[in-house]
């Protein structure tokens, strides 16, 4: 077996650079996408299940983004046609998301957009993601892995940086940081034009500076026979049987990681805006009950004037105070004329017989249409560049610890502290510590579970293998997004507004649990060798 060859920095640098421009995309939906639920009508209780669809794509997608790329070889290479489909795919997505309420939808066709839209941006980051990973362990010897992650982790960390800070940095510019009720604000919009602009830039500079290892020069770079006597079927059971035990140790570490951050994302803007930014609350009405039928839509209107959607109280004023018949018209979009009457489209017409028997729907939720939550929402952008940076500080220190072991744990009981911070603190600049220490469990995250994977796979199937260690980053964020609602639910008071801040105390304990399971993990030489086949070439 040939010893694969030191890497020059910028050929390291090179490989992993791409990831500058997938992460910026991260970042923009990381901070952005329960910003975009809430402005255009979610239900604060139903902001986790939002989140289920993202981490499901990536259990399905990167497990079979690493197989098919195993075995694929064209005139682009192995792993890089997969980011190109993957980061066209995000381009146009990033272009669509965030105007999710721009479109006249009804407040639930809004809403379905936004899934669509978020499930196939996940999708495409992903795919867009997983060839920079496999490039790192079908390249890099095992001396360069723990610089070529660093330097992976360093431009993941410098891309979040820069996704994050778009909404307040147009804002500083001048663009406009509020919107109507239901519509995304334009700095946000504009943060998503941009990262798709520079992501295609990355690509670009990725499919020029990178090129793959043939497929015969990778199997004598990796001591696979060319011509195997008998050539087994690769398939995900086999896989998984003959998985080292590091597999499974560094997996369940994983899922309390994943599960704690899930929290986070959903959590953190509307924790910071009722904590730290005094945003008022809104009684909202998505709907009407009556005779058991519940009436919700974008506007509801009573009769001709007065329209059941953007002042709460003062629609449920309205029913107390008015008996007898009316009609209610559910439309999806309505503009006033000049003379002061409005133009309905695409409406439903019900008569109420009596306005007594109607039942206001309402809810209270923070006002996604005042200054101080569109400040709050650029301002968790701010927090996670801060955290971004914390990981970047820490990424450095961490390869000067003597244990990997030790400082993993260290590093997620410090996030574990920026959790519970995150919770309670009320001030804004305070929580700059905060998310430093949150950054230093996810400095780990990144670093640590890779590296650890890869020293104890050799082979052909280290793709399938990284594909299928992904699914312990997707399937933790999909139990937490199915729980998180009920936790909210058990944690909340009805009538009031639903105490979010108490699911980052959550999150911390989650951490603290995967902090233990760090001294379970087993690394080493002596871990088991899965059986591996030859790369063959086979195009897409």
């Amino acid at each position: 077996m040939k010893t694969k060859p030191d890497l020059s920095f910028w050929k390291l640098w090179n490989l992993s650079f791409g990831f500058f421009g997938v992460q910026i995309a991260y970042a923009l939906q990381s901070a952005n996408v329960s910003r975009i639920f809430t402005t255009i009508g979610a239900d604060p209780h139903d902001l986790s299940y939002f989140w289920i669809l993202p981490p499901l794509m990536g259990l399905i997608v990167q497990p079979i983004v690493g197989m098919m790329s195993d075995k694929t070889w064209n005139r682009f290479g192995r792993r890089l046609p997969y980011l190109i489909v993957g980061a066209l795919i995000a381009v146009v997505v990033m272009c669509l998301l965030p105007n999710a309420g721009s479109f006249h939808f009804t407040v639930a066709s809004a809403i379905l957009f936004g899934l669509i839209s978020l499930m196939l941006l996940d999708t495409s980051i992903n795919m867009a993601m997983q060839p920079f990973k496999m490039l790192v362990g079908d390249m890099v010897n095992e001396k360069q892995k723990g610089l070529a992650y660093s330097i992976q982790s360093f431009l993941c960390n410098a891309g979040s940086v820069m996704g994050y800070i778009f909404p307040i940095l147009f804002m500083w510019l001048g663009i406009k940081n509020t919107a109507p009720a239901g519509v995304v604000p334009d700095t946000v919009i504009w943060s998503f034009y941009i990262g798709a602009f520079i992501l295609l830039l990355c690509v670009v500079y990725s499919l020029i500076k990178i090129k793959e290892w043939p497929p015969h020069l990778y199997n004598e770079y990796n001591g696979i026979e060319e011509q195997p006597k008998k050539k087994e079927k690769t398939n995900v059971i086999s896989l998984l049987r003959n998985a080292p035990t590091t597999f499974w140790t560094v997996g369940v570490v994983q899922f309390f990681c994943w599960f704690a951050f899930l929290f986070l994302w959903t959590y953190a803007t509307n924790t910071v805006a009722h904590n730290a930014f005094e945003t008022p609350t809104a009684v909202t009405c998505p709907g009407i009950s009556y005779n058991g039928q519940d009436y919700t839509g974008k506007y509801l209107i009573a009769n001709d004037s007065v329209i059941l959607v953007d002042h709460g109280q003062k629609n449920a004023e309205w029913l107390e105070s008015h008996s007898g018949p009316f009609t209610l018209t559910i439309a999806d979009i309505v503009e006033k004329r000049a003379d002061g009457t409005l133009d309905i489209s695409g409406n439903q017409t019900v008569q109420i017989d009596n306005a007594k028997d109607c039942q206001f729907m309402s809810r209270t939720v923070l006002d996604a249409t005042s200054n101080q939550y569109n400040e709050a929402g650029n301002w968790v952008g701010v927090l996670y560049a801060i955290q971004a940076l914390g990981s970047v500080l820490w990424a450095v220190m961490l390869p000067r610890f003597r244990s990997r072991k030790f400082s993993y744990t260290l590093s997620l009981l410090l996030g574990a502290a920026g959790f519970f911070m995150t919770a309670f603190v009320t001030n804004q600049y305070l929580l700059f510590v905060a998310f430093a220490l949150i950054g230093c469990a996810w400095a780990a995250m990144l670093a640590w579970p890779f590296t650890i994977l890869t020293n104890s796979l050799k082979g052909g199937n280290i793709g399938a293998y990284l594909g299928l260690f992904n699914c312990t980053i997707c399937i933790p964020q999909i139990v937490a997004a199915l729980v998180g609602g009920w936790i909210l639910t058990m944690l909340s008071v009805p009538g009031e507004i639903a105490p979010e801040y108490l699911m980052m105390a959550v999150a911390g304990v989650s951490l603290i649990i995967g902090s233990v399971c760090v001294f379970f993990i087993k690394e080493g030489k002596g871990t088991e060798k899965p059986i591996e086949n030859p790369v063959i070439g086979e195009d897409l």
